[in-house]
């Protein structure tokens, strides 16, 4: 366990990586201790500093919902990261140059919802306070390197929950959907990186259903005294892996009948 300096240094760290567009080291190498406890800490700390500096939280991301990304990091479990009001992109606009250190992006099935959730809830509830479903896209950034340049070991859960769940942005489409109209199993998406398909999945990638996701965070929420507000937008998990997004790079995500989503990087 960590104690609050060292929870409020790793903070700092974090905070100043990202204002800096730099990476740090891995904490988990830093801190061989740490928990899941002090990760979540860690990002409540820096939620802390954000809101005093003027910023406002819209909503939640849900991370490594997938098989292959939890067996990949040794985990059985989800994260999940916090959205501001600066991470927010219109769809078919253009992140600036050098906003991000290595922004990569992931399709995603959002909730809006109308109601609060926390604590033990069901997939009814969660579709009940679910006030519209909506095709989105992710913009995923890092400020811990992705591995320790002298070992070569790569970042663990750990650091992925400290660093906000290496969340960055998001871009919402335009369509609206009633949550019970749409199979969001099927929901799915061809992404297209400069012209060429580089990606498809399906929601049913994310826990077998988006809505398990909701479910999950509400839980996690729960045990640390948050909840999830109405009004707010919730990233369930993405059902591709990340693509890499350099500069120049132009992101169509194709949801069919769902709706679809645009984003360029200058």
């Amino acid at each position: 366990m960590l104690n609050a300096a060292e929870i409020g240094q790793a903070a700092a760290d974090l905070l100043g990586a990202e204002a800096a567009r730099r990476q740090i080291g891995l904490l988990s190498l830093r801190h061989p201790g740490i928990t899941l406890d002090d990760a979540y800490a860690i990002q409540l700390a820096q939620i802390e500093r954000k809101l005093a500096a003027g910023r406002r939280i819209v909503g939640w991301k849900i991370g490594l919902t997938s098989k292959a990304m939890q067996e990949a990091l040794g985990i059985d479990t989800p994260d999940s990261g916090v959205l501001y009001d600066d991470m927010v992109f219109e769809t078919g606009g253009t992140v600036p140059a050098g906003r991000f250190i290595q922004p990569r992006i992931e399709a995603e099935i959002a909730f809006v919802m109308k109601a609060p959730l926390a604590g033990e809830v069901t997939r009814g509830e969660v579709l009940a306070a679910t006030d519209y479903v909506a095709p989105s896209i992710e913009i995923l950034d890092t400020r811990i390197l992705r591995a320790d340049p002298e070992s070569g070991r790569p970042r663990r859960i750990f650091d992925t929950v400290a660093d906000n769940a290496a969340n960055a942005g998001i871009v919402l489409g335009a369509e609206c959907h009633a949550p019970e109209a749409v199979d969001l199993r099927w929901a799915g998406a061809i992404v297209k990186k400069d012209g060429a398909v580089v990606a498809t999945g399906l929601g049913a990638a994310v826990l077998d259903d988006p809505v398990t996701g909701l479910v999950w965070l509400a839980r996690r929420m729960g045990h640390y005294g948050q909840r999830i507000e109405a009004g707010q937008v919730v990233l369930s998990g993405s059902f591709i892996g990340p693509v890499e997004c350099p500069p120049g790079t132009e992101i169509r995500a194709d949801f069919g009948p769902f709706g679809s989503v645009a984003i360029d990087f200058d």
